[in-house]
């Protein structure tokens, strides 16, 4: 199994969440997150532009089963680009185990 994160443009989430719905992942976490990147956001307050190095975005964390890993990335890939810097980033982790709470039922079964 593994797990994938996901860090993306608040913008592009709803469009993230819809590819991931088309090709079956139907359950996933996110989180709103600050963080410092490459990408120089300025806003503009009465006329006066302030430049801030904190930029708004969306975490998402995904756990797959190992099959499912290539097409959940290009889903991601796909429908969070714009093709500018601050598109975001992802992230792959191996799991070693994963527990339904109700059953104790465990294995890859519990991710479906």
């Amino acid at each position: 199994m593994k797990k994938i994160e996901a860090i993306i443009r608040k913008s592009k989430y709803s469009a993230v969440k819809d590819a991931l719905h088309e090709i079956g992942v139907n359950f996933f976490t996110y989180w709103d997150v600050t963080g410092i990147g490459n990408e120089k956001q300025g806003h503009v307050y009465r006329g006066i532009s302030y430049s801030t190095s904190d930029i708004q975005r969306r975490q998402l964390s995904i756990i797959v089963n190992d099959d499912f890993e290539e097409i959940t990335i290009q889903a991601i890939l796909k429908s969070a680009a714009t093709g500018e810097v601050g598109d975001g980033k992802i992230t792959v982790s191996d799991i070693n185990e994963t527990y339904r709470i109700r059953t104790g039922e465990k294995g890859g079964n519990t991710l479906r």
